[in-house]
């Protein structure tokens, strides 16, 4: 069967080619984080001026993205980042759940008393935020802003959630499961956990003592355990997440 060769990567084609991967990357990246909200508008001028590149790559970057589900294009408001559907969050929390229990599974033996007090850092620092409930979300809430850099980045109670998981997935040693574990992740903005967080204050605190279980099964080193605290952690998110989606979804960002 013949294919087409591959373009090198020093033609204009491959350089050209790169270009619109690394900006459909930045894209990705400021969409994920929240600092491009949901329900914004894609401007190919204001993203070409942000990133510092013609229109081009960023109009075939749009594609890529499109491609991906991230974001879709709406009759008369054009681009827009795409507002997930409930059932796809629970859907993907449920595989989630599976693959953050067997990294629990993983890390069982291999976790050390340095890890447990990172671990434990990192969900005080998630307590700590929680108490300044108004730094939580990094932002105003998605749809409440149009332009792509309406919105700051991940907002230190994200970052450190995140730090509690990434710290496990690590531990887990298995750079294939890790991967699966981000990728699923990102299929979804992580400002809106915080979100999520923020107009909650009983998921807030469940949250963190979830996280207080998770850490005293992989002291304790009781594998199952672990998995069952993690994968219950892990439901509970994403139900909250979808719930929160089925809110807001009609009025915040259809309008």
């Amino acid at each position: 069967m013949d294919t087409a060769p591959l373009p090198d990567a020093d033609s204009p084609a491959g350089k050209g080619k790169a270009l619109v991967d690394d900006t459909a990357a930045a894209i990705r990246a400021r969409i994920l984080s929240g600092e491009i909200p949901i329900g914004a508008q894609l401007r190919q001028v204001e993203l070409a001026e942000m990133l510092g590149v013609s229109r081009t790559p960023v109009r075939e970057a749009l594609r890529q993205l499109q491609a991906g589900g991230l974001i879709e294009v709406l009759p008369n408001r054009g681009a827009v980042v795409r507002v997930p559907a409930p059932w796809e969050v629970r859907e993907a929390y449920e595989i989630r759940a599976e693959l953050e229990g067997l990294a629990c599974v993983r890390a069982v033996h291999a976790v050390t008393p340095d890890v447990l007090r990172e671990l434990r850092e990192a969900n005080e620092t998630v307590r700590a935020v929680s108490r300044g409930v108004r730094d939580v979300s990094g932002g105003p809430a998605p749809g409440e802003g149009s332009s792509p850099a309406s919105s700051p980045s991940a907002s230190p109670s994200t970052s450190a959630n995140d730090c509690f998981h990434t710290l496990i997935h690590t531990v887990a040693g298995n750079r294939r499961l890790a991967r699966a574990i981000k990728d699923v992740n990102e299929a979804f903005p992580r400002n809106v956990s915080a979100l999520v967080l923020q107009d909650n204050p009983r998921h807030r605190e469940d949250n963190i003592r979830e996280h207080e279980r998770i850490v005293e099964a992989l002291a304790a080193e009781d594998a199952e355990r672990a998995r069952s605290e993690m994968k219950a952690h892990v439901i509970s998110a994403g139900e909250q997440l979808a719930r929160w989606y089925e809110q807001r979804s009609a009025t915040v960002f259809r309008g």
